[in-house]
C-alpha cells in the first residue's frame, strides 16, 4: 500500500474505533430500566450535582474572601475529575493545579488532606502517586460515608487556612 492508501485506512480505523466508543460511552450513560435495577450486576452510585458544586466552590471562596486570602477552589468529583474551579481574584498561579491536586487527593482516600500529610512518615511512597498533594487544603465530600467529591483550596499561607475554608465549601452543602 502506498503512503496515503496507509492514512487513508488508519484514519477510517481510528473514525470506527472511535464512534464503537462513544456508543460504548453512551451506553454506559443511559439509564437502567427496573428490572436491570434489581439485578447483582448493576450499581448505583452517587454523584455531586454541577449546582451543589458550585455553590460549594462559591461558599469556600467567600470564606477565604471575608479573611483577606486570595485562593482558588476545585471541585472534582469521585473519579478526580474537575467539575468546577474558581480562582479568587489575586489568587497565586500555582494555587490552580495545587486546589485540584488536593481536592482529588482528599477524594481518592475519603480523608482530609490533612490527616493524610501526617501518614506520610509511615509511608513516604505515597507522595509519588500522580496527581496526588499531601498538604493540607483538601476535605472530602461524604454521601452515607462515602466519598462522593473531594473540595481543595490552596494560596493561603497555611495548609490550615486552605482546609478551613474547604470545609465552608462541604459545610454549605449541608444547608
Amino acid at each position: 500500500m502506498n503512503t496515503r492508501t496507509r492514512v487513508l485506512t488508519g484514519t477510517a480505523l481510528a473514525v470506527v474505533l472511535g464512534a464503537g466508543t462513544f456508543g460504548a460511552v453512551s451506553a454506559s450513560a443511559t439509564p437502567a430500566k427496573k428490572d436491570e435495577a434489581k439485578s447483582d450486576n448493576f450499581t448505583t452510585s452517587t454523584h455531586l450535582t454541577v449546582d451543589a458544586a458550585a455553590r460549594a466552590a462559591q461558599a469556600a471562596l467567600k470564606a477565604a474572601e471575608k479573611e483577606n486570602q486570595k485562593v482558588t477552589v476545585a471541585v472534582v468529583d469521585r473519579n478526580g475529575n474537575t467539575i468546577v474551579t474558581l480562582r479568587g481574584d489575586g489568587a497565586g498561579p500555582q494555587s490552580y493545579e495545587s486546589a485540584q491536586r488536593k481536592a482529588f487527593t482528599a477524594v481518592s482516600w475519603n480523608a482530609p488532606t490533612s490527616v493524610l500529610a501526617g501518614r506520610l512518615a509511615q509511608a513516604p511512597n505515597l507522595k509519588d502517586i500522580p496527581g496526588t498533594l499531601f498538604l493540607a487544603g483538601g476535605t472530602p465530600v461524604q454521601a452515607g460515608g462515602a466519598p462522593v467529591a473531594g473540595i481543595g483550596v490552596a494560596g493561603a499561607p497555611s495548609g490550615d487556612l486552605d482546609e478551613k475554608f474547604a470545609k465552608a465549601g462541604v459545610e454549605a452543602l449541608d444547608k
